[in-house]
């Protein structure tokens, strides 16, 4: 993924510590022996692709517990009938279960890096039981703490001095944790749930504290509407106005953005994070990637969470944002493999201001890798990696993860986290969730 898009076929990654050495064709010029005697593990790929690991830039990890609840709803219906009631019975310990799940998942489908926008803060260990997850699995995780003050739930509303108190405090405890792995975003949930007031000081802070600000914007027509009344802008507009737009603003979703909203982004060197699978789920519309691409704008690429997807499937995503926008815009043409590739590797990279060693293979890179096994019935035989990648691949065909030189995923299965005892232990957490909520919302009474 490098800016030759290179392919080499045989090659071979050299890794030392956390950082990529060597990349190169194989037999090395310089001959095998060098290289093997440095080696003190040999991991044999023959046969499957070794890429950059791919960037899950937007999820609720959370949600992992409300997958699958109800399939049927409208984004504000689904909101109110799923989302808010599962999100408020769950307790402390569910949150962390939640979360090391998601990251499990995003893990084995070759994502070595997830943005979570976290949100639901109910209990004071919430935020602490989704960072412990990103530690303990190994994966390099930013979250986004989240917050509304006007929100649509009371319950889930809390007051701007508790949002940035709180914020100060994951910075103070997480921030650079586990070698650096763990990072902490602004993430304001929302527009139509913030007071500007609160987007201003939003903007203050990030800008103080140089911090990634990660907002949902534009994601329904509902939604514009809203901005429209109260403010008399956009959403986009909005967000430029209260100072909340720059190079380390991510803008999550952005269907119904205008020219005028796109040249706003593509001028303060924002990045939109396109969630193409979420979008359709909910029938919230078809953000305009192609037109975004074409104008310079940077797009990174995100699962959405689980409640809206159903999975954390990466690389699935990578088949949805290329199918989209061809079938929306009728032209076979667009979102060629290898440039949807990029959007999942070094436009993720960019969005978070790592493209300095994130989302390529090449030395100095942080040794985040994924290889996948392309020896399968519904992949071979092949004629181009890029598009066995996109079009047929799946999560299940991701062999071995390395997240800083660590191998973190070996043979498809987890190496730091027992698998069986989280799903276990989460299974029956839900069970008792789903019994507590079925007499008063439908959706969690049904079973087909």
């Amino acid at each position: 993924m490098n800016d030759e898009r290179e392919l080499l076929e045989p090659g071979y990654v050299l890794v030392e510590g956390d950082r990529i050495a060597e990349v190169g064709s194989w037999p090395p010029v310089e001959g095998e022996e060098r290289l093997l005697a440095r080696a003190d593990r040999i991991v044999e790929a023959r046969g499957m692709a070794v890429i950059p690991g791919l960037i899950n830039s937007h999820t609720h990890l959370f949600q992992t517990f409300l997958r699958g609840v109800s399939d049927e709803y409208r984004l504000f219906d689904w909101l109110r009938q799923v989302i808010w009631p599962g999100s408020l019975a769950m307790e402390e310990e569910d949150f962390y279960l939640a979360a090391m799940i998601g990251c499990v998942e995003n893990l084995k489908s070759g994502a070595t890096t997830v943005m979570d926008h976290h949100y639901i803060h109910t209990f004071e260990g919430n935020t602490d039981g989704v960072l412990r997850a990103m530690r303990e699995s190994g994966i390099r995780g930013y979250l986004a703490r989240g917050g509304v003050d006007l929100s649509y739930e009371e319950r889930l509303r809390e007051d701007e001095e508790t949002i940035f108190r709180r914020t100060d405090e994951a910075l103070d405890r997480w921030d650079g944790e586990a070698g650096g792995r763990l990072r902490i975003a602004l993430g304001p949930l929302n527009l139509y749930g913030c007071s500007r007031e609160f987007l201003e000081r939003a903007a203050r802070f990030s800008r103080e504290r140089g911090l990634i600000a990660h907002i949902h914007v534009a994601e329904t027509s509902g939604q514009i509407e809203n901005t429209l009344e109260r403010f008399g802008l956009r959403n986009l507009e909005l967000v430029e106005a209260v100072g909340l737009l720059g190079p380390s603003t991510q803008v999550v979703h952005g269907i119904w953005l205008s020219d005028r909203e796109l040249e706003l982004i593509r001028d303060a060197g924002a990045s939109v994070i396109h969630c193409p699978v979420s979008n359709m789920y909910l029938a919230s519309g078809v953000a305009r990637v192609p037109e975004m691409l074409e104008s310079g704008i940077n797009v990174a690429l995100g699962t959405d969470g689980p409640g809206s997807n159903n999975c954390q499937d990466n690389l699935e995503v990578l088949k949805f944002a290329a199918c989209l926008h061809k079938l929306d815009r009728m032209d076979s043409t667009l979102l060629p493999p290898m440039q949807v590739l990029e959007l999942g590797t070094r436009g993720g990279a960019k969005a978070l201001g790592r493209d300095g060693d994130l989302g390529q293979l090449a030395p100095g890179m942080k040794a985040d890798i994924a290889v996948v096994d392309l020896q399968k019935a519904h992949i071979a035989p092949l004629h181009r990696v890029s598009s066995a990648l996109v079009y047929n691949a799946n999560g299940n065909d991701v062999h071995t993860v390395l997240v800083d030189g660590q191998i973190v995923v070996n043979g498809g299965a987890c190496t730091l986290v027992d698998e069986a005892e989280i799903i276990r232990r989460a299974q029956s957490r839900v069970d008792r969730l789903r019994s507590r909520l079925a007499a008063a919302y439908p959706a969690y009474a049904q079973r087909s």
